[in-house]
Formats: structure tokens, sequence, C-alpha cells
């Protein structure tokens, strides 16, 4: 009598069924991290946001508020939080990120609470605008 090798379809069924209720326990896990990661954007672009803003006001500051001439690269005029974008070396997609239009008032360093929304994810977080450059 020949021996069979090989395996038995009972067998074949059993890691097909296990294969599957691992590939089910670790999918959950993916989808959180790619969660993580766009949360994790959001803070960075909301600390990029802040530090924009307090490094604009220190060279206005240092300009006596003046955006003419030699210190238009060391002043810019922010009156509402949007003008973040003026700010940024690289310009902020609008199909990534949004902030609100808030008036932050033409008095010089007058802070206000701006709102980046993170479009992908609908999640909003808060940053400090500081109103600088104003005649």
């Amino acid at each position: 009598m020949l021996r069979q090798h090989g395996f038995t379809m009972i067998e074949l069924i059993v890691v097909i069924v296990i294969l599957g209720i691992l590939a089910a326990t670790a999918l959950p896990k993916f989808v959180e991290m790619s969660d993580n990661a766009k949360d994790s954007a959001l803070k960075g672009m909301v600390g990029t946001a802040t530090n924009a803003m307090m490094i604009n006001y220190g060279g206005c500051a240092a300009t006596s508020h003046s955006t003419a001439g030699a210190n238009a690269d060391k002043c810019r005029t922010v009156r509402y939080c949007d003008d973040l974008g003026n700010l940024l070396q690289v310009p902020m997609d609008s199909s990534e990120y949004t902030v609100a239009h808030t008036d932050l008032g033409t008095v010089n360093n007058t802070t206000g609470t701006c709102v980046l929304t993170q479009v992908s994810s609908g999640n909003t977080m808060n940053f400090v605008g500081i109103s600088a450059g104003n005649p």
C-alpha cells in the first residue's frame, strides 16, 4: 500500500480560519495607527502655526512693526488668523488644512484663538494668533 504525503482538506481549512482570525485582529491596529498619524500631523501643524505667529511678532517688534523695504522679510502683517499662510515658507495646502477667518484686530500684540481644521479627518485644534505689523 502506498503512503500519500500532503495535507488533508480539514487541515487546510483550519489554517485558513486561523489566518483569517489573525488578520481580523491585526486590521484594527493598522487603522488605529492611521488615526494616530493624522492626529500627530495636526498637532505638528498647530505647533508650526503657533511658532510662525510668535516668530513673526518678534520680527515685527524688532522693526517697530514696519513691513516696508528691508523689513518685509522680518515682519508680515497679521490681522486675521488665516494670514498664517503669509508666514509659512511653504504655502499651506487648502486641501489638507484650513484656518478659520478670525479677526485679531489692528492693535499689535493682540492675541486670539485661531482654529486649524484638518480636512481629511475633520478634526480641529486651536492655536494662538498674534496681531502684528499693523500700522
